[in-house]
Order: structure tokens, then sequence, then C-alpha cells
């Protein structure tokens, strides 16, 4: 497959770096990070192109997997930062009871909790759970209600627009998603503003406590 007709998501284009800068923070040299929902695979490529040593697992549902699988082929082994690695995509439902092989020492996944039905995001919490290092982190990234309140107007049209498509999508609540990850040994750690009214939640396993 040519690079032009690889999937290409402009999101994706736009929020990378304001990830990448964080990841940075947060991310040590040599982790073993599982993203969940690759969709076009831009994340994983730049990620690996900017962290040193970083071994980054992508991975989608099966009938997405291919054009994620053709851009991991085609860019996977270019201008890689020192001793990063861009695995081969793997299969990952995370309705299923499989999940890759941990442990990791981060799961990261953008802009996936809105799209999924509500009655996922609690299975992608506990695969998190349990596939992450003691001390794993888990990295989510994307638009979130506060108080079942919105925190722009944009994201309540956003939100309104998911529901109309299919009422078991939608914009998610932070504090039920921390409530639930509490439940599952991963605590808040920082809830970070992004840039379009977005939010990256970072938790870990084991851990107490918000570092702010």
């Amino acid at each position: 497959m040519d690079v032009d007709a690889l999937p290409f998501s402009p999101a994706c284009l736009r929020n990378q770096e304001p990830i990448l800068t964080l990841l940075r923070r947060w991310l040590a040299p040599g982790g073993r990070v599982l993203e969940v929902g690759s969709g076009s695979g831009q994340h994983a490529i730049h990620m690996a192109r900017h962290l040193p040593g970083i071994r980054w697992q992508p991975s989608e549902r099966q009938e997405a997997l291919g054009g994620l699988a053709a851009r991991i082929t085609l860019e996977g082994g270019n201008a890689l930062a020192p001793g990063a690695q861009v695995a081969a995509p793997l299969v990952l439902d995370v309705t299923q009871p499989a999940w890759p092989v941990g442990p990791f020492e981060a799961v990261f996944t953008a802009n996936t909790l809105h799209i999924m039905p509500a009655a996922a995001v609690p299975q992608l919490l506990a695969g998190s759970a349990r596939v992450l290092a003691a001390d794993g982190l888990l990295l989510i990234y994307g638009p979130f209600r506060y108080g079942a309140r919105h925190t722009a107007t944009s994201n309540e049209a956003f939100d309104a627009h998911l529901r109309q498509l299919d009422p078991a999508m939608g914009v998610r609540d932070a504090e039920a998603i921390q409530h639930e990850a509490a439940g599952l040994g991963l605590h808040l750690q920082a809830d970070e503003a992004m840039p379009a009214n977005n939010r990256l939640l970072v938790f870990q396993k084991n851990a107490e406590g918000h570092r702010g």
C-alpha cells in the first residue's frame, strides 16, 4: 500500500505533539506501551520517532487492523528514536477476554472511550489493570464531562452528535471513570488540560493519591 493510501486521522495530526509532550513526562525510557485502539497508527509512529527506547505495541479490532498494519509495515522501522520499536499490531477488542500478554509499563488510548459502547468502558479499565505492571500507568486522552456537565459547548454538541449516531456512544464522565478505576487498583495521578477541550487522565496501578 502506498503512503498516500494509508488511513489518516486529522485529529491525530493535531494532537500528537501535545500528547507527546506529556508522554515524555510520564513514560520512562525503555518502557513497553500497549496502545488500545491505534486506528490509523499515526500515534504509534510519532511516539516511537520521539521517545527513545520505547517499545510500542499497537492494537485494533479485527475489522480495522488492515490499514493499521499497512502503516506499521511501511513506517514502523523508519527514523525511530534510538532503541525505539514498533511491534506488529495485535487484534484487541476490549469487550473480549483475550488481551495481549503483559506486563506493560503503560497502556495508552486516545479518543476511544466516547466511541466505544458505554458498557465497554469498565472492560477497558479492567483489561488494562490486568496487563499493567505493578506500578504501571493507564493514560486516557479525550473529552470528558465533570459532574455530568460538559467543559465546553463544542463538547456538548459533539456528545449530542455521537448519541444521535448511537445512544451507546457519548462523552464519558471523568469522575465515574475515576471511581471505576479505583476499584481496580488504578488511582488517578493527574488530570491534564489538553488543547481543544480535551484531557489526559493518568492512572497508576497500586498507587494512591492525586498529584495534580
